[in-house]
């Protein structure tokens, strides 16, 4: 990777899960979310962001959106399921991000909210095009991502630290 090359990352939100009764981590994706997960994972490929890794929450909707999403892709990055996604905050998951090992140039995060949508605003010190008054206006719903870029290395990710460069919900 080149000094002056940016690192991505996505900021994947489950798409629509279902309310059966089950434990919120066990809630399974609904109909409309394995559509959305597929088609969010064709949109994620046509951003032409190779992803190197992937970050996905142990919880059944995460897990299932991912498999959905991931099976359009050219080819399938190095997954890995971290515990540590569910229920965490903006700081957490920044702390985490942190953790990522410097060969990991695009970085794919699947998780939930308010954490990602958090993720996404606290990560965002500026913004490309309209994307941010559209994240704003439409807000992060099931199976929405949000691309940000950033220079230097992940230990030093930080608030603000990122552009908003991409956004995508399944109502555009």
């Amino acid at each position: 990777m080149s000094v002056a090359e940016p690192r991505r990352i996505v900021l994947f939100r489950h798409a629509k899960a279902d309310w059966p009764q089950v434990t919120d981590h066990e809630r399974p994706l609904a109909d409309r979310g394995r559509q959305d997960a597929a088609r969010a994972g064709r949109r994620l490929t046509g951003t032409g962001i190779p992803v190197d890794l992937a970050l996905c929450s142990t919880a059944t909707r995460t897990r299932e959106t991912w498999k959905l999403a991931v099976h359009e892709f050219p080819h399938r990055p190095r997954t890995v399921y971290e515990e540590r996604i569910y229920e965490a905050s903006p700081g957490e998951l920044i702390a985490l991000l942190n953790e990522t090992p410097e060969e990991v140039h695009n970085l794919l995060l699947v998780g939930h909210n308010p954490g990602i949508e958090g993720l996404a605003e606290i990560l965002s010190g500026a913004a490309e095009g309209d994307a941010r008054e559209r994240m704003t206006r439409r807000g992060f719903p099931a199976a929405a991502f949000a691309v940000v870029s950033f220079d230097g290395s992940w230990k030093s990710l930080e608030p603000g630290a990122a552009t908003l460069v991409d956004y995508w919900a399944p109502s555009e």
